[in-house]
């Protein structure tokens, strides 16, 4: 069976400092976190370990047409014109980039399963493990948990290359989702 490791929401919008969320407290935790750097070496050895790697990241279309209206999270994506998949603002942050041989996939909910093709793509890996990194922990990680567990993989959540908007967030996060995975520091983990 084969290992995955997937990055979720590892874009500019919400990583890099001139992205739409580059000056709020999800990039300052991202940034005193060091979770940009944490993730790219994880990814690196990844690869190295011969794992595949894979990337889910929310992206609306320049319409908004998947975007809900009432929606207290994505609303304000379309009044704002942020998590546009096209832009540079929707794509994966140049120090985690995807490759050659890793998967990409655009997401419009919370979720990474919600009307994706993730889970097939998953299937036809083999993958029985994933390991799991990305922007926020109290958002598209503990819904990944939840239902990748459902699913029957085995989670793994890199705690360190993960950031909510506070820490009182990021751990209750943690806490929940430790329920469903096993809970990794990426500075002491081995990809066998």
């Amino acid at each position: 069976m084969a290992s995955v490791l997937l990055l979720l929401d590892t874009i500019n919008d919400l990583l890099h400092p001139d992205g739409a969320f580059g000056k709020s407290a999800v990039a300052e935790q991202v940034k005193a976190r060091g979770v940009v750097l944490r993730t790219a070496s994880l990814v690196a050895r990844a690869r190295e370990a011969g794992v595949h790697v894979g990337y889910v990241r929310i992206g609306f279309s320049e319409d908004y047409k998947e975007a809900p209206p009432w929606s207290p999270i994505f609303s304000p994506a379309r009044e704002e014109r942020f998590f546009r998949a096209a832009s540079w603002g929707g794509q994966v942050h140049d120090a985690l980039r995807p490759q050659a041989g890793d998967f990409e996939i655009v997401k419009h909910r919370v979720s990474p399963f919600y009307a994706t093709t993730l889970d097939l793509v998953l299937r036809q890996l083999g993958t029985s493990d994933l390991y799991i990194a990305g922007v926020s922990t109290n958002g598209v990680i503990a819904s990944a948990v939840k239902e990748a567990h459902d699913r029957d993989y085995r989670c793994h959540v890199f705690e360190d290359a993960c950031a909510a908007a506070n820490m009182a967030n990021h751990d209750a996060a943690i806490l929940i989702s430790s329920r469903y995975a096993e809970i990794l520091n990426s500075e002491t983990f081995t990809f066998v």
